[in-house]
């Protein structure tokens, strides 16, 4: 970033919400206008609507989605994962934790301006509350310094009225992705005395979503959030963000009547800082606060429209970009990383394609010898776990395939109800004659219907053979 030999820096210093003494500065975000908060909005809108649908669509009368870490239970788009599969979810967890730590690597906080539920919250729903009850930022500001009266009493009631009623609403939807929607609904019609402890966590947990969005708000971005400050790490030189053309923009300012221009194209409006949600002047550069919403891009492109100069004075750039004066271009690391992304997501994908249905376990008990069946076969006994990985309920078929034999179950039998196990024991009788060793390899098929659900093997055991 180009700056005046003489010029301090001291935004790197401190937070912009911060003053000098230590007291937070309150945000009065003037309401963005613009192509790109036009597609934010699409964008955040499909992101609520999934938010507050998705928990009530169901397949097979389960869930599309469900996260119940209580149970472990998970359903991603209909597929279930039980604790058998958490190495595979758990490999979802990382896969997603990894695309986004290199997207912001290639692309910046593009995630946080336009997916981040703290922002899609604050900025869509939130802040329209308050603008529309409270008015623009001025007439915020001359209410917040006004003496209270009736109008002040009615205004602040029913913004915070409704700011808690949305929580409220909010934390069900999202519990619901938790504890399905059908529970949650019941802990709402019938809080007391049957579900007081559930509906006394909805209550705290309502509380603190409207703790976030009605004070604490920008904060959670600059001060909680870990990948906020990651940034400093993920980010380089080469980095795709909201950035400043300080070549083209500076020296700052607007040349009197008469007098020569010895200015850049920025005026010094001021109007992507207005528009900022944390407040910070993007001219500075790229800070922690910035979320990269692109919100200051549409103000300067109306300002930059309204004085006759070209758009893009402050726009989407790397840093070695706003230097060079080169626009966006893909550079071998961008390639390269965007190649591992997409390895990730097809892998993810093949691995959820090609998950079984079932899961089978045959397992010799070694609490028991062979036994000798007259003279005509040699048995086994077999620990059998078959678990049903689907939403339907199945009725069973164990196969020998390899080799001739008899099989005969005792215990649990083979109908399995959706995400249940059965747990039988199992007899193997092979022929005398076909046995040729000490150890044998028996290869199973199992079938529903006539549907082969999953092949496996276990060994044999008999008597010595000379």
């Amino acid at each position: 970033m180009k700056l005046d030999d003489n010029k301090e820096v001291t935004y790197r210093d401190k937070l912009a919400t911060i003053d000098e003494e230590g007291k937070r500065i309150w945000v009065h975000a003037k309401k963005p206008k613009g192509k790109l908060y036009n597609y934010r909005q699409l964008f955040g809108y499909f992101l609520l609507a999934f938010l507050f649908i998705v928990p009530f669509i169901k397949i097979n009368g389960e869930p599309l989605m469900l996260f119940n870490v209580i149970e472990r239970k998970f359903i991603i788009f209909g597929v279930i994962f039980w604790p058998q599969d958490s190495f595979l979810f758990y490999l979802m967890m990382l896969s997603a934790i990894l695309f986004i730590v290199l997207f912001t690597v290639v692309y910046g906080r593009l995630f946080c301006g336009w997916a981040c539920p703290q922002t899609v919250f604050l900025e869509l729903v939130f802040r329209k509350i308050e603008w529309f009850i409270d008015g623009n930022p001025t007439q915020q500001k001359k209410l917040k310094a006004q003496e209270w009266n009736a109008s002040k009493i009615f205004k602040r009631t029913l913004k915070h009225t409704i700011f808690w009623l949305v929580s409220f609403v909010s934390v069900l939807a999202l519990l619901s992705f938790i504890i399905g929607a059908e529970t949650v609904i019941d802990f709402v019609k019938h809080p007391f005395p049957e579900n007081t402890k559930g509906f006394i966590a909805l209550l705290v947990f309502t509380s603190v979503f409207y703790f976030l969005y009605a004070w604490f708000r920008e904060q959670v971005c600059t001060i909680m959030c870990p990948y906020g400050r990651l940034q400093g790490v993920l980010l380089d030189s080469n980095s795709i963000i909201v950035s400043y053309d300080y070549f083209r923009g500076d020296p700052k300012g607007v040349a009197k009547k008469g007098e020569e221009n010895k200015y850049g194209d920025c005026i010094d409006c001021k109007q992507c800082v207005n528009v900022c949600p944390t407040g910070i002047d993007i001219r500075n550069g790229t800070q922690l606060e910035c979320v990269n919403c692109t919100a200051c891009i549409d103000a300067c492109n109306a300002t930059m429209k309204k004085i006759g100069k070209p758009k893009g004075l402050i726009r989407f750039a790397s840093e070695n970009g706003i230097k060079n004066g080169q626009k966006i271009k893909l550079t071998p690391r961008n390639i390269a990383y965007s190649v591992v992304l997409g390895i990730i997501l097809i892998f993810l994908s093949i691995l959820l394609l090609t998950r079984p249905d079932i899961e089978t376990n045959i397992l010799r008990d070694k609490n028991f010898m062979y036994q000798v069946q007259g003279d005509t076969a040699i048995s086994n006994i077999y620990n059998v776990r078959v678990l049903n990985k689907t939403h339907n309920t199945m009725d069973l078929r164990i196969e020998l395939t390899n080799i001739e034999g008899e099989l005969k179950f005792f215990g649990d039998n083979l109908h399995v109800e959706s995400g249940k196990k059965t747990e039988p024991k199992m007899i193997v009788y092979i022929p005398k004659e076909k046995i040729k060793t000490k150890n044998l390899i028996l290869k199973f098929n199992i079938y529903s219907g006539d549907k082969l659900l999953e092949e496996t093997q276990t060994n044999f055991v008999g008597p010595d053979i000379h």
